[in-house]
């Protein structure tokens, strides 16, 4: 982990209850040319997009393409990239899908936690840490929200991830703060919201909420786990996830 010039519980608290782009910008402030973000062109992503975007322009935005993602999601990504000219880093695996379901099956059809987690252990997980390698990021922007998930409630505005610092400046947005953000900027959702769609990622493990879901993560993963893994600790990624007693 690189040395800090700074006090992280001192920061934390100073920056607790500042506005996302106070956030933002001490980041740009303190990890120089290491900062960047990542985005997956979900339900809300406009938001972080739009946010960072306005303070750190040309900030490298990496987007991890799993080659399974929603038609939808592909042309919503290329309207974003155009609407916000984003500096766009696209990673993928170093297997194929069609190489990936040669060897070890279409996991997603899987009735184990451990069949997701090897998908995403090589779908998102690989690619990503690969990607902020290459990046020489010191600092990665993340549009995490706490009461998305059990793991997401328990982060704070700065977190140390493996030899990295995670930055959330929207970390205690609601829903609603999202919405208005949405609405003062003229941003769009992600189009299969008007689908049901609450959160999307691949298209076989993502499918819209019904009045029968208490959460809005059982939409995903089969309801089997929370986190893909890009949002654990680097050394848990492979074996950490939570289970749907968890919800």
């Amino acid at each position: 982990m690189q040395t800090l010039d700074f006090n992280l519980e001192q920061i934390n608290i100073q920056l607790a209850d500042a506005p996302a782009a106070q956030v933002t910008t001490w980041a740009a402030q303190h990890f120089g040319g290491g900062l960047v973000m990542s985005t997956s062109f979900g339900i809300q992503s406009a938001v972080m997009l739009h946010l960072v975007t306005q303070i750190v322009p040309d900030i490298p935005v990496i987007w991890v393409d799993t080659g399974y993602l929603p038609p939808a999601t592909y042309r919503f990504a290329e309207q974003l990239i155009d609407l916000l000219n984003l500096n766009i880093k696209v990673y993928q695996s170093t297997i194929s899908p069609a190489r990936m379901e040669a060897i070890y099956g279409r996991l997603w059809q899987g009735e184990t936690v451990e069949d997701f987690n090897r998908y995403d252990a090589m779908r998102k997980v690989e690619p990503m840490q690969r990607a902020l390698h290459e990046l020489k990021a010191t600092a990665w922007l993340a549009g995490l929200r706490a009461e998305q998930t059990n793991h997401r409630r328990q982060l704070r505005t700065l977190e140390p991830q493996g030899s990295l610092f995670k930055v959330l400046p929207i970390l205690n947005w609601t829903a609603q703060t999202v919405h208005d953000y949405l609405q003062t900027y003229d941003l769009p959702y992600h189009p299969l919201k008007e689908k049901g769609y609450v959160t999307v990622g691949d298209w076989h493990s993502s499918r819209p909420m019904t009045a029968e879901d208490e959460h809005e993560r059982q939409t995903r993963f089969k309801g089997m786990k929370q986190e893909c893994g890009l949002h654990l600790p680097q050394t848990l990624a492979e074996e950490k996830s939570l289970d749907s007693s968890s919800l």
